[in-house]
């Protein structure tokens, strides 16, 4: 009987655990418009969105960067696809600032495309392959080899601020939704000079 109880217990403080998690939604697409506080932003897939801003929203330019700007100790986020081989092969790489080093460590799923993953993790080594390149990246639970093929999109990050949001330019937003369903974000991260953030 107490066992069960124990049991009970613990399902409920586990389901009540899940059911307070935030729900994160990422946001990609061009700006619309911004009212006060609130961004609308046309989405990938021709929706619009809504999405309240932090009265301190942080704002992070996108810019390009290359494969010269990644080298043994940087710390980088990988989006990647599993190859037939096992392997993993790059679909796009953003270098972060130091400021930035340890920001979402891990290998997860990510949403670019169907079944691709995130890593975001500091280099270990850069083994280059004619004009490509293999890094392992380590991170606390392990380690994943990458393939970078060339002409990758390869972004880093620059300090912006509310100036940066403006109609036509494109974002990239990781936003909590609410319990009444609408969107709000502590940051966002924006194309400067035309170019779309490729996360």
């Amino acid at each position: 009987m107490i066992r069960n109880i124990a049991v009970i217990l613990f399902a409920l403080g586990a389901s009540a655990a899940f059911a307070q998690a935030p729900q994160l939604a990422r946001v990609r697409g061009a700006i619309e418009r911004v009212d006060g506080n609130t961004l609308m932003v046309k989405s990938r897939d021709g929706g619009e969105v809504a999405i309240a801003l932090a009265p301190n929203v942080t704002v992070n330019g996108v810019v390009p960067a290359s494969l010269a700007d990644i080298t043994a100790g940087s710390y980088i986020g990988v989006t990647s696809m599993l190859r037939p081989d096992g392997t993993l092969i790059a679909l796009e790489i953003h270098v972060f600032p130091e400021a930035m080093r340890g920001v979402g460590e891990g290998h997860r799923p990510w949403d670019l495309k169907p079944d691709s993953t995130m890593t975001n993790a500091t280099v270990a080594d850069v083994v280059a392959e004619a004009k490509d390149r293999v890094l392992t990246l380590r991170y606390k639970e392990g380690e994943k080899k990458v393939f970078v093929p060339e002409g990758i999109p390869i972004v880093t990050y620059v300090p912006a601020d509310r100036g940066a949001l403006k109609p036509g330019a494109h974002v990239f937003v990781v936003a909590t939704r609410g319990a009444d369903g609408g969107l709000s974000a502590p940051r966002v991260s924006v194309g400067l000079n035309g170019l779309v953030p490729p996360m």
